[in-house]
């Protein structure tokens, strides 16, 4: 006769088995990578660059899906309802940070839904202009702004989005209350932009440094504390005199909670290798941005930065009392 315990051995060495199975067998057909932002836009440019580079890796591909909407969130939550088996993870940005207060009435948790995979990417952000605005240094721009802060347009990726997270400190700093347009992500707010429908944007790198090299639009700073040296001759924030508005764009990725270790793992291991690159590197540095190191691409350092990036926002977000719901 099976006793409680022997029964429980039993269950116990058939999880053990499944779990042996599946890393000796994970992955064994494709994953998908959910962007939760437009396709074309910074975040989308950075997971197809990784995800083309973990694929070699892991030995099936890995097809980038986007769905935006929501400031992200609904990307994010088609993940965290996914079924937790390492097929289908997510690419997020500094928005997994923020929804819990911009969000009042979140459908998922950041902390809880999640398994995090590890930190991707930091990428610094540039305040930038149409090719013919007026002001010509960031002392000028700054006063322009306080001046005609009635007249202005700013464009985001809507709330909840690094644009608008950027446009929103930007906007404290100088205590102008700019008209502000949302778009359904920063590609097309980016061709409005270069087209001279709108006035100003605060963007990614990796969607900005080609559009300022190429000279239809233009830059004033870096919301990083050094300069960069793909634009070296982009000020800082706070060489133009507002240090307050200092802001990256981190992104991680994430699988749904419950994903066996063994698979998280296995992707925390490609995401390290993909990110070691030297053609990975390459085109990230193109992009005004650089990979994260290897103790930075693992679950506890993007577990640790996302708590503290909660914390950080918090108190900005209620000050400004802007939500998204």
């Amino acid at each position: 006769m099976l006793t409680l315990t022997r029964i429980a051995g039993l269950a116990g060495g058939t999880m053990l088995l499944a779990s042996t199975a599946l890393a000796q067998d994970y992955p064994d057909r494709q994953i998908t990578m959910v962007v939760p932002f437009a396709a074309g836009g910074p975040t989308d440019t950075v997971g197809r660059l990784v995800a083309e580079r973990m694929s070699e890796e892991l030995g099936q591909q890995i097809i980038v899906e986007n769905v935006g909407g929501a400031g992200g969130t609904l990307g994010a939550q088609q993940v965290a309802d996914a079924e937790p088996d390492g097929y289908t993870i997510l690419l997020h940005h500094i928005g997994m940070a923020t929804a819990p207060t911009l969000y009042r009435e979140l459908a998922f948790d950041p902390v809880t839904d999640f398994a995090p995979v590890g930190l991707v990417t930091e990428v610094p952000m540039t305040l930038v202009a149409r090719a013919d605005f007026e002001p010509t240094d960031m002392a000028s721009f700054v006063q322009y702004v306080k001046d005609n802060a009635d007249t202005i347009t700013m464009a985001n990726a809507g709330i909840g989005a690094a644009s608008h997270l950027c446009g929103m400190l930007f906007m404290q700093a100088v205590d102008a209350p700019i008209v502000t347009v949302p778009y359904r992500g920063t590609g097309p707010a980016m061709t409005e932009l270069v087209g001279g429908q709108i006035d100003l944007m605060c963007d990614q790198t990796t969607n900005t440094t080609e559009q300022i090299k190429g000279g239809t639009i233009k830059a004033y700073a870096v919301t990083t504390p050094e300069r960069l040296d793909i634009l070296p001759d982009l000020p800082t924030v706070a060489e133009g005199g507002l240090p307050g508005v200092e802001v990256t764009v981190w992104h991680g990725i994430y699988a749904p909670a419950g994903t066996p270790q063994e698979a998280v793992d296995r992707l925390s291991t490609a995401l390290q290798a993909a990110l070691a690159d030297p053609g990975v590197t390459e085109q990230l540095g193109e992009l005004g941005t650089a990979p994260s190191p290897a103790e930075d691409a693992t679950p506890a350092a993007l577990q640790a930065r996302l708590s503290e990036e909660i914390e950080r926002w918090r108190p900005v977000i209620e000050e400004a009392g802007v939500y998204a719901d």
